[in-house]
């Protein structure tokens, strides 16, 4: 963080001018992306709270996850599962509260750090104990469907969205907390395993693919159902073809990041365009309108991750333009640290 002009005694939003005898500063694009991340969390609190995780439905839910895993993996989720079962409205009641305390935590801005610290260690024991780390290791997962796990992307966004400055001058926000080299491998990492899972040899079968589209159709409005059901029948025999076709796109935006802005751009766009695909025809809006959904799955987690690479003017110099470059540092835009 940077000294800098101050409003009200404070340093300036980045992008927002200074105004004087105003005692709020707007928050910047990192800040939008730490609310977002907290409206999800939101979200999974009151989904948490439905009546359906108050019954025994939720545990075996959880215990479904079990199966394919390694051992080592599955024992311990049949175990939380089971106790679950046993004390389901105090636990289930105390799981959603954490949700809720994490999000409200992030989005207020003195507990911002703590809480986001809290979402990284809850959304990896979710990962496992309620995902069954996404099923990345039974062989048998796709990311139209969910893999590697929506919680595991809660982490991942909450480390690019971490109230620190390693690299100020960032040409994206998720850079600014972990350097822009590891961010790019971040990005890189990421894509290619979506890659890797879109072509397991359970993706690669005539109707596999449309098979888990058409399975996402239980419970789901009329609206809904017929979605899934018409992307399924569209896809019917040629589910390789279509899942080549994802893997090929999962490679395009995860090397985009190391192409020009402008190509850049693109492929952040490429990247919302198909997690809104995934959420709508993958993963029927992660279950949400059936009353047993207990987040949003993957999709908008997806997009907000993509939107922390956009290479916008996310810095002090990018957004003032070479005229502030000319301006003594006192009187230069400066850097919040949110």
């Amino acid at each position: 963080m940077s000294d800098a002009s101050t409003t009200g005694g404070r340093p300036a939003a980045v992008g927002w001018p200074a105004r004087s005898g105003v005692g709020i500063d707007p928050p910047d694009a990192r800040r939008l992306l730490q609310l977002a991340l907290a409206g999800v969390w939101l979200l999974d609190a009151v989904l948490q709270y439905q009546s359906f995780m108050f019954s025994k439905g939720f545990g075996q839910m959880l215990a479904a996850t079990a199966p394919g895993n390694p051992r080592i993996i599955a024992s311990p989720i049949t175990w939380d599962a089971s106790l679950i079962e046993h004390h389901m409205i105090l636990l289930n009641a105390i799981f959603a509260t954490i949700q809720l305390v994490i999000a409200v935590g992030i989005a207020w801005r003195p507990t911002a750090r703590i809480a986001l610290a809290a979402s990284i260690a809850w959304a990896l024991g979710v990962w496992w104990f309620g995902e069954g780390l996404g099923d990345v290791l039974t062989g048998t997962s796709s990311p139209l469907t969910g893999a590697p796990g929506a919680v595991l992307i809660y982490a991942l966004i909450a480390v690019l969205v971490w109230p620190a400055d390693r690299d100020p001058a960032a040409p994206f926000v998720a850079a600014r907390a972990v350097g822009l080299t590891a961010a790019r491998a971040i990005w890189l990492v990421f894509w290619a395993g979506m890659t890797y899972l879109m072509l397991q040899p359970a993706n690669l079968t005539a109707n596999g693919l449309p098979a888990m589209i058409s399975g996402m159709t239980s419970g789901e409005p009329s609206w809904l159902a017929r979605i899934e059901n018409n992307a399924a029948a569209a896809m019917a025999h040629d589910g390789v073809a279509w899942s080549v076709v994802f893997a090929v796109a999962f490679a395009v935006i995860g090397l985009s990041i190391l192409a020009p802005p402008g190509l850049a751009r693109a492929g952040i766009v490429l990247a919302v365009l198909v997690a809104a695909f995934i959420w709508l025809v993958g993963e029927a809006l992660g279950g949400i309108l059936t009353g047993g959904g207990t987040d949003p799955n993957s999709g908008p987690l997806l997009a907000l991750l993509a939107l922390t690479y956009w290479p916008a003017l996310g810095t002090a110099g990018r957004l003032a333009g070479p005229a502030a470059a000319a301006q003594p540092a006192a009187a230069a835009p400066g850097l919040t640290e949110s």
